[in-house]
């Protein structure tokens, strides 16, 4: 008889949003690869009772819940794990239940355990043998312990992964508070401190400063030097000074100043009081920032890491490390366990004996960075003495992207911050042929952090060949240094076209930096556009909508997203969405395909299920369009279900970034301006226009438009195509058509 291969999965430690997507992918993802799944229910501490806390879950137990916050499965922490009494009693009762592979969602701490589990299998399980409670036959059956672990984490707090499952969506929830917080700060002048969680861990009060673009931050990796309290204040007047009328500090829970002692809200506010005699506000956000809904790309990430989880416990040897499933630029990647519990933990130790530049070091090079970042676009006076009166224009080009705004907030504070002269151009490549540029000031791009549009305004237009010389006129009359665009395909164009047309027009011999800005993410060179994230929210939220809207009835529904020739706004919000179906331009619509999509539909609705969804972006196909699969869908349902369209059209462009956008866009736009200045600071004979690329390096652009192709409007390679496969194992159960 053929033994069937079984998971186990437990979510331990504190939840975490985004936790219910993995548990949904895992358990899938397992059924789908013929191996069995059971939930250990209220984490280790179900482990250890045993009995029915260890449960098996079919394909339809996981439905329905990937929007919801929490972990459906429970989750406590457990004393009786910590000792070995109790980790033996957790290997019998997972023994008995034919479990010797297990996926664990959680913390440092609960990673921490099972990797000990791990190591100790062997030696506790020979204990459970020789007292005759397993028997020799068991015991042969399970030897060894496969454990791949997910780090599940609001915090941001584990090396070896660059995001943690819940931290987006607890960014979500700060920065939502900070924008609340932020209209009624302003409205009465009034100054508001802001408490997130993070007791070893400042991520969290670090990236929602940037985000909400507050004033000040204090984190645990980075204690103020001493005399802090006089800066503090000055920095908060500076600001008023040039035209804030709020303030907003955020402050880590577990901040502490350079002696250890802790740096609270009600000391920020009593500091305020003594030195400035304003009577600050507090809000402590607490458990709110672990509530509500996962964002999408919590639900995408943990979707893609669940379902590598199982391919890492059913095709390990049997003498396989442990290992943490996590991101790596947006890629899903695997890294030792046991060496990024001990990095993680490492980091307290250094923060306790008080080394700062190695706790921050550890939490990886882009986090020094944004600390840098931060400092400068808050202060309100230049750090750089005047370099010589140059200029930089800052332009947006395409279509609108939600973050352009703080793309052009950060480039022009950044460039005032190094001592440049910023002008904007208005209205994007018309302006720029026209000559509408403005000089603007710091306080000229206060309160764009977190609006969505773009101020300076945009259009989707490349110049032709006539209207390059007035281009270059108009640089020339400006007295323009450097130039950096923001913006999609126009942008990229535009500044190719420049680039190649240098010889017969001189003007374009300055430094010009484009970074990419498009919610149809379909730029080269760069994993993620600013635009994109926000994009995929609102259509992971309409999405939601659509649900509840279809709880009363059989129906299904084809969502139409924008993307034009690129597909990842179809597949990652599909996949984030709970798609069973994606129709993306790079591999078209065929008839045979429908057929097989409309037999598996109605299979769907006749095994009773009541709600079904595809998502088809708005250039897959010329003749099967939304409304012909609409039509498609309802005739061969033949009343089995109802059928409706949904075209989310240009929500996608609208609405305030998210705290993704507003950061990304913060990193690219600084590291545009370092670019721009480096080669002014160098001046060289001949420039090229360049691109922005990882780790904060500028490519030249035309090595990056090479993957272009600009007749389809969409790169060559395409990172988030490697999403496909854990969409196509998740969407359909085994045995469906």
């Amino acid at each position: 008889m053929t033994v069937t291969t079984r998971i186990g999965v437990l979510t331990s430690g504190g939840d975490a949003q985004g936790m219910n997507a993995a548990v949904r992918a895992i358990v899938r993802g397992a059924i789908q690869a013929g191996a069995e799944v059971f939930a250990i229910q209220e984490g280790w501490q179900g482990a250890v009772q045993g009995g029915d806390h260890i449960r098996q879950l079919g394909w339809n137990d996981v439905s329905g819940i990937l929007s919801k916050g929490g972990t459906v499965i429970g989750t406590a922490r457990c004393l009786e794990f910590r000792e070995r009494e109790g980790r033996r009693i957790a290997v019998k009762n997972l023994v008995d239940a034919g479990i010797d592979r297990l996926i664990v969602i959680g913390g440092d701490g609960s990673l921490t355990g099972t990797r000990q589990l791990r190591l100790e299998w062997g030696e506790l399980l020979a204990e459970l043998v020789d007292s005759g409670q397993v028997t020799s036959d068991s015991a042969e059956r399970h030897p060894e312990l496969q454990v791949a672990g997910l780090a599940g984490s609001i915090d941001n707090d584990m090396v070896g992964t660059d995001m943690t499952i819940g931290t987006d969506s607890a960014l979500h929830r700060i920065t939502e508070a900070i924008d609340a917080i932020s209209a009624t700060a302003e409205s009465h002048q009034r100054t508001f401190i802001v408490e997130v969680m993070g007791r070893n861990c400042g991520y969290l009060a670090l990236m929602s400063a940037i985000a909400g673009g507050a004033d000040y931050t204090f984190l645990p990796e980075s204690p103020p030097r001493d005399g802090w309290e006089d800066r503090m204040v000055e920095v908060l007047t500076r600001g008023r000074e040039a035209g804030r009328r709020d303030s907003i500090l955020v402050v880590a829970e577990g901040a502490a100043d350079r002696q250890g002692v802790p740096i609270t809200a009600n000391r920020v506010r009593d500091i305020l009081r003594e030195k400035s005699g304003e009577d600050a506000r507090i809000t402590i956000l607490g458990h709110v920032q672990r509530g509500g809904k996962p964002s999408a790309y919590d639900r995408w990430m943990a979707t893609a890491c669940g379902v590598r989880a199982v391919t890492e416990v059913l095709e390990v040897g049997t003498d396989a490390e442990p290992v943490l499933v996590g991101v790596h630029s947006d890629r899903v990647g695997v890294e030792p366990l046991l060496e990024s519990v001990v990095a993680t933990r490492r980091i307290a130790d250094y923060i306790a004996e008080g080394d700062y530049a190695a706790a921050i070091a550890s939490r990886g090079p882009g986090f020094q960075m944004m600390i840098d970042i931060y400092r400068a676009i808050t202060e309100a006076r230049p750090s750089v003495a005047d370099p010589a009166g140059k200029r930089i224009a800052i332009m947006h080009a395409g279509a609108l992207a939600p973050g352009m705004n703080q793309l052009a907030r950060v480039a022009v504070r950044s460039g005032i911050d190094l001592g440049y002269q910023m002008l904007a151009v208005r209205g994007g490549v018309p302006g720029l042929i026209e000559g509408n540029f403005d000089e603007v000031a710091w306080a000229d791009v206060e309160g764009m952090a977190h609006t969505g549009g773009a101020d300076f305004g945009t259009r989707r237009y490349v110049p032709s060949d006539t209207e390059l010389y007035s281009i270059a006129r108009q640089l020339e009359d400006q007295q323009v240094d450097a130039l950096l665009v923001m913006g999609g395909y126009h942008a990229y164009a535009t500044t190719d076209l420049m680039e190649r047309e240098r010889r017969r027009y001189p003007a374009f011999n300055i430094p010009i930096a484009v970074v990419p800005a498009s919610i149809d993410n379909n730029l080269p060179g760069w994993p993620m556009a600013v635009g994109a994230d926000t994009a995929l929210n609102t259509i992971v939220d309409s999405i939601d909508m659509l649900r509840m809207s279809a709880s009363a009835s059989r129906r299904a529904f084809i969502v139409e997203t924008m993307g034009r020739g690129c597909g990842f706004l179809p597949l990652v919000g599909g996949l984030a969405g709970g798609a069973e179906k994606a129709y993306l331009p790079e591999t078209g619509i065929t008839l045979p395909e429908l057929e097989s999509d409309i037999a598996a539909l109605v299979d769907a609705f006749d095994s009773g299920r009541n709600f079904y969804l595809a998502v088809v972006g708005e250039g897959t196909s010329e003749h099967y369009t939304t409304d012909v699969l609409g039509k498609l869908y309802e005739a061969e349902g033949q009343g089995r279900f109802s059928v409706r369209e949904a075209v989310v059209g240009h929500l996608q462009q609208g609405g305030n970034p998210s705290p993704f956008d507003r950061i990304n866009a913060t990193r690219l736009a600084w590291n545009a301006i370092g670019y721009l200045h480096r080669q002014l600071r160098d001046g060289l004979a001949e420039y090229a226009a360049a691109h922005a690329g990882t780790d904060g390096l500028f490519a030249p652009l035309h090595d990056v438009v090479e993957d272009m192709d600009w007749e389809k409007m969409r790169p060559r390679t395409q990172w988030w195509r490697s999403l496909r496969r854990p969409f196509d194992i998740l969407s359909r159960r085994p045995g469906q058509q």
